[in-house]
């Protein structure tokens, strides 16, 4: 909780500085206009949101109408939720096809995520992937020019969860979902997941739900080889607070801006 405790009268120590920087006269974009551009709400809303002490520059709460920011520093959050004031980012969300490498560029011709991108890309959008999915899966793939929060959602420290279904080969058992929560020993080392639900079974084969937070290469293929289940079909649907819904391969979307949000907080952004 914020506290606007002020220092005792003969404290000889300096507070430390919390809050928006002033910025000279003339300078910067007033604060609801720059809440109206993020679409937050119209800018009249935006000054009742500031107006009931919902809105926090820099770590305090702004009630001054007016207020002028710098929006490519400042961090702006309406209920506790950061909000994207910059207009040069970009945050996509893509199903990435079958068959297609999660590379921007393929040396050996082979369809990749760059193909799909191309032109925002030759209109002057600098994109990158957050992670990667090998070529044989399919499923939910961040694009960016947000290089903070991309490192962030990478950094095993942070421990993003990523939900994937897998059709795998075999009727699988309660004792296996036991078993890969609690870790399996692979060629590099120990692993496992945080969450296993079998979804279906039947004629040989079972539906699967893996939630896990691991990034190594190929980590849901060989858990589940691991067990004695192959996978035979791989989609990722959820990265953290993001869901592929019923998104169509090959498409793209632009994040929300509650998405977004969540995926500030869930980097400690």
């Amino acid at each position: 909780m914020l506290s606007f405790a002020k220092p005792a009268r003969h404290q000889n120590v300096e507070p430390e500085e919390i809050g928006p920087k002033k910025l000279p006269w003339g300078e910067g974009e007033r604060l609801q206009k720059v809440l109206a551009k993020a679409g937050v709400a119209s800018r009249r809303a935006a000054e009742e949101l500031i107006e009931a002490g919902r809105v926090e520059v820099d770590g305090a709460v702004v009630r001054e109408q007016g207020l002028r920011i710098d929006p490519n520093t400042a961090v702006v959050r309406v209920d506790g939720v950061r909000i994207v004031v910059r207009d040069e980012q970009v945050y996509l969300a893509l199903n990435k096809p079958k068959g297609y490498q999660s590379t921007m560029s393929d040396e050996l011709g082979r369809p990749c995520v760059g193909d799909i991108v191309a032109e925002r890309v030759m209109a002057g959008q600098r994109l990158f992937h957050v992670g990667r999915l090998d070529a044989e899966t399919e499923g939910l793939l961040l694009l960016t020019n947000d290089g903070d929060l991309a490192h962030r959602l990478m950094h095993p420290s942070f421990e993003v969860r990523k939900t994937y279904l897998a059709t795998v080969d075999g009727e699988v058992q309660r004792t296996v979902g036991k078993r890969l929560r609690e870790g399996v020993e692979l060629d590099d080392g120990p692993a496992k997941v945080d969450k296993f639900t079998v979804l279906e079974v039947g004629e040989g084969r079972s539906l699967v739900r893996v939630v896990l937070h691991e990034g190594r290469k190929h980590i849901v293929r060989r858990l589940l080889a691991e067990v004695g289940h192959p996978v035979e079909a791989l989609v990722r649907t959820n990265i953290g607070p993001v869901a592929l819904g019923d998104q169509r391969p090959g498409t793209l979307r632009v994040l929300g801006r509650d998405e977004i949000g969540k995926l500030y907080e869930a980097v400690a952004l």
